[in-house]
């Protein structure tokens, strides 16, 4: 630990979340090792390479499937945020593609925790898939902490994206058999979509599907019908939230599992949202069919109650954040504006 400073690691280091992370930390005064697969690539790492301007930020080389390739870039750290999982959501064989590889990678990174003797807490990030994904009869429910998406449902349905869902359990289930059996504090973040600016090069699916209704992205408006479909609304938070939180969680809260929510909605209700405020873009409000009540909203309660502070509390300043940037970086430059 260098000049006194507090140490983190971040893997996953040029990834949406972790990259805003990294910032936030270095902001903060904590030194930090980010992990990436090949820090050769000098263009997903550019943005890593600006924020060591921040402050102490190393880049070290790191993979999933490498047991101990992680025990370099975690020793000496008090604080671990284990960001980086597989997030293949059309593979065709999700078991051995996407669910094997990130409970492996998980137990991986935190084997190299135990070596390292100076790591206070684990935060590991996870997904609200690992929470609202399961039948669920009639409308209003409000999932918290207790609730875990249904994997036997989900592997005998295969709803679409269904091994996603499953891989961020199964994830969160074995990373806390693996932390009580070796006496770490681990603790969860749950996040909902994910919406905010990017530090990143490169798209990203939350953004993508956050600014689907906007850019008329079929892909990515897909992806946005089915979480409602199979989760039963459409839940946001701000990406400075979500990190902010994976801090507070680190520092301040006792260990277990948290959700990060700030807006729970629907495609009907979003839709309508965005069409009313940015009029300037020709916004399909055409979703009738969701306009029922939500079949289930998530509750932040929870993380609240420890004593987070969320910062974008409401729909319209996270969208107004995420629009400005998206008009800045030319992301919605190519939009067919409405005639006049």
């Amino acid at each position: 630990m260098e000049d006194g400073k507090k140490m983190a690691c971040v893997t996953g280091g040029n990834g949406y979340i972790a990259s805003t992370l990294i910032k936030q930390l270095l902001v903060k005064g904590y030194a930090v090792n980010a992990t990436v697969r090949d820090p050769d690539n000098s263009v997903q790492i550019s943005h890593l390479k600006e924020m060591q301007g921040l402050g102490d930020l190393k880049i070290f080389r790191a993979d999933l499937t490498e047991e101990g390739s992680f025990d370099e870039a975690v020793s000496g750290c008090e604080y671990v945020f284990l960001v980086a999982a597989p997030v293949n959501l059309n593979s065709q064989n999700p078991e051995e593609e996407l669910i094997k590889p990130a409970i492996e990678g998980a137990l991986n990174v935190m084997k190299s925790c135990v070596k390292a003797k100076s790591v206070k807490r684990i935060v590991l990030t996870s997904s609200a898939a690992a929470v609202s994904t399961k039948h669920l009869e009639g409308t209003g429910h409000v999932l918290d902490e207790e609730s875990w998406s249904d994997v036997e449902y989900l592997r005998a349905e295969k709803p679409p994206t269904w091994g996603y869902a499953v891989s961020r359990v199964l994830v969160e289930k074995e990373a806390c058999k693996f932390a009580q059996e070796n006496n770490i504090s681990l603790a969860t973040v749950t996040p909902t979509l994910v919406v905010g600016p990017s530090l990143i090069p490169k798209e990203n699916m939350s953004l993508g599907m956050s600014l689907a209704l906007l850019t008329g992205n079929s892909d990515f408006f897909n992806f946005l019908g089915i979480m409602q479909t199979v989760s039963g609304s459409i839940s946001i938070v701000h990406v400075e939230d979500v990190c902010r939180a994976h801090i507070f969680v680190a520092e301040s809260a006792p260990s277990g599992r948290y959700i990060c929510c700030s807006i729970n909605t629907n495609l009907f209700d979003l839709a309508n949202f965005l069409a009313e405020r940015y009029p300037e873009y020709q916004v399909d409000t055409n979703f009738s069919s969701f306009r029922e009540k939500n079949k289930s909203s998530l509750s932040s309660q929870k993380l609240v109650k420890a004593g987070f502070q969320y910062k974008y509390k409401r729909i319209e300043q996270i969208y107004d954040d995420v629009i400005e940037y998206a008009k800045k970086t030319g992301i919605l430059a190519s939009m067919k504006l409405p005639s006049k």
